[in-house]
């Protein structure tokens, strides 16, 4: 059994693997670009943004932890927190710690409630380092928590700022004119400072530009420190430590010599006569241990909260979040960032769809070479084909377009020898008749027996062909009538040997019946008849005189003709001329002739053999041919045994 040459075709060799591959592969790599360009672009978008939100947060949040520096309530704080909600376009809110509102940039009636955490604890004694934008203006250390702005009683009254304004732009001037650049830089107390470009305090040593003398502190900062001095000494009194001279910079230590305490001595008038009194006992310079560092430190940082408490507004909760109350503040991307993140998608886009169209146009040119061919054919021009380029679908569909394209020829010449023929073999009857006719109306001809013979013998032969042309159509149609009824096989085969047994003599052939064992065949008899007939007439026509034509029946399975074979078998044997065998697949084609003669004797139409398969197939059954040239031909019919409308054979 021949098996579908589709089913043995690899999947990669094949269009549906190649399309599988080609669409793989495009997904994949789309899937992979757009992932990875949507990761890196959204991400460095949503870091933008969120540093950008960050930021806004930490601007919010300093700038408030100024004003309760600077202010010693809330009051006054709204038109502060509409302006940082205007330039965030955050809701800022503000509230005590039992969650009072003191101010709220909401602009809704019934404002949206507040998130139940806070974004942050306004404080200027004990500031969040994380959001907070510390300056190193002031006073305080690295590690102090006191925001620099709350100075409180160190502020600086307007004379004592001037006249250390005044000394400072003198020495500012003076390092200028020296060559070193140096700008005054005014901390949050209001005390002035030389900064010096390149920060190198060496540099003004050898000059007389001399800023030190903005070192000594002001009679405002000398009674801020020793009030401050006198609140850690008690904080480190309830530890049991001794006391700690804290310099202008809230330093201790550094050999700093501390007087003895003793009594308190008058102070002598101006011009007293009497001899002044010895100067009081200095107690050396105290080493302080690490511990005794860590205790100060703790006692400093409590007196400097207890000294500025008063001078500052009282801790505030911070709440930062989006006008519609969410809990988490969101953000929207940027203009910027949502036309990168769109060009990254158009662009993954657009090779996607070059790479799509490439594979398609490599797939899909087979099938263009395929339409023009096919139009070309349409077109009624010469025998078209295409060029198969693989063995995969669309390979085998150029293969069999290139055999229908070579069979439509051979039909197209078949066709125009046919009607050539066929004009021929009406035109010879007809042009007898007319002329036996003519002939008898100018009186040439005497219509008697002989005469009308002849013209019946025309007719016969008109006739033949007519039926044959009939009973094509009708089988093509799928109109051809059966009437299937029980036949005796060796019985019909007698009769077509005597219908053909006058022309058989006549060619000098002999005609014999082998038939065996008598049985009967459902079919019907009219169209058996004219089946085998039709086989043995193209035997008889193409056997040399002296040759022999024999016609058989035998059952397939039996060896011979029996009661109950599976499949009968009629066989028309000849000795004649053989067919080539580059013919045999063609001698079942309708029109088609092994001699292209047009002679009485071998020419015939071409339609006896298309007859007979038709025929045939319409039994249910088939008919083949074998041939050896020079020594003669054997045309085989099978039929079912059960009949075309499933009869089976009966005795």
């Amino acid at each position: 059994m021949r098996r579908d040459r589709s089913s043995r075709v690899p999947l990669r060799r094949s269009l549906l693997g190649r399309l599988l591959g080609v669409s793989a592969l495009v997904a994949a790599c789309s899937v992979a670009a757009t992932a990875w360009l949507a990761v890196q672009t959204t991400s460095g978008a949503i870091r933008q943004e969120q540093g950008q939100n960050l930021a806004a947060d930490a601007r919010i949040y300093d700038t408030l932890l100024g004003y309760a520096a600077r202010h010693p309530t809330w009051d006054g704080v709204d038109a502060t927190v509409r302006e940082l909600a205007e330039q965030s376009g955050r809701r800022v809110a503000l509230t005590t710690q039992s969650r009072q509102p003191l101010a709220d940039s909401a602009t809704a009636a019934t404002p949206p409630a507040l998130p139940p955490e806070a974004s942050a604890v306004v404080d200027p004694l004990s500031v969040d380092t994380v959001l907070a934008a510390r300056s190193t203006e002031g006073q305080g250390t690295a590690a102090d928590r006191i925001d620099p702005r709350a100075v409180g009683p160190f502020l600086l009254p307007a004379a004592e700022r001037a006249a250390l304004r005044r000394t400072a732009d003198r020495n500012a001037e003076c390092l200028n004119r020296v060559g070193i650049a140096a700008d005054v830089v005014v901390g949050p107390s209001g005390r002035p400072r030389v900064q010096m470009v390149g920060n190198d305090p060496e540099r003004a040593a050898g000059t007389r530009c001399d800023p030190s003398d903005l070192d000594s502190p002001t009679r405002t900062e000398k009674k801020a420190l020793t009030a401050l001095n006198g609140l850690a000494d008690a904080c480190l009194k309830r530890q049991g430590r001794g006391e700690v001279r804290l310099n202008q910079d809230l330093s201790w230590g550094g050999g700093v010599a501390v007087p003895v305490p003793g009594p308190a001595r008058p102070t002598p008038l101006p011009g007293d006569a009497r001899e002044a009194a010895p100067a009081p006992a200095v107690e050396p310079p105290r080493e302080f241990t690490g511990e005794d560092d860590r205790a100060i430190a703790s006692c400093v940082g409590t007196a400097r909260s207890e000294q500025l408490s008063s001078y500052v507004a009282s801790p505030a909760l911070l709440f930062i979040g989006d006008e519609g109350g969410a809990t988490v503040p969101g953000f929207d991307l940027s203009p910027a960032n949502t036309a990168k993140i769109a060009g990254a998608a158009a662009l993954v886009l657009a090779l996607t769809v070059g790479a799509s169209v490439l594979a398609g146009a490599r797939l899909v040119r087979p099938l263009h070479a395929l339409t023009g061919a096919a139009q070309r054919m349409r077109d009624g021009r010469e025998h078209a084909s295409v060029p198969v380029s693989g063995d995969d679908e669309i390979g085998r569909l150029a293969a069999a377009f290139n055999d229908m394209s070579a069979h439509r020829a051979r039909l197209e010449e078949q066709r125009k020898a046919m009607v050539s023929d066929v004009a021929h073999e009406l035109r010879t009857p007809l042009s007898n008749i007319r002329g036996w006719l003519e002939a008898a109306q100018d009186g040439l001809a005497d219509p008697d027996p002989a005469f009308v013979s002849s013209l019946l013998e025309e007719a016969v032969q008109l006739q033949h062909i007519i039926d044959d042309l009939q009973d094509l159509a009708a089988a093509d149609a799928g109109v051809l009538r059966l009437h299937p009824e029980p036949v005796r096989v060796g019985e019909l085969l007698s009769q077509v040997a005597a219908a053909h047994q006058a022309r058989a003599e006549t060619a000098g052939v002999t005609l014999t019946v082998e038939s065996g064992a008598v049985a009967i065949l459902p079919a019907d008899p009219v169209r058996l008849r004219q089946a085998v007939g039709n086989l043995v007439s193209n035997a008889v026509r193409h056997t040399p005189a002296g040759g022999r034509v024999t016609l058989r029946a035998y059952g397939e399975e039996a060896g011979r003709l029996s009661e109950g074979a599976g499949e009968v078998v009629i066989e028309v044997a000849d000795t004649g001329t053989g067919i080539p065998a580059g013919d045999l697949r063609n001698v079942f084609d309708r029109f088609w002739r092994a001699e292209k003669s047009r002679s009485r004797r071998t020419g015939g139409s071409g339609l006896g053999l298309a007859i007979v398969r038709k025929l045939a197939e319409a039994h249910g059954g088939s008919v083949s041919a074998t041939s050896t040239e020079g020594e003669g031909s054997a045309f085989t019919l099978r039929l079912p045994a059960s009949g075309p409308d499933g009869m089976t054979t009966a005795s």
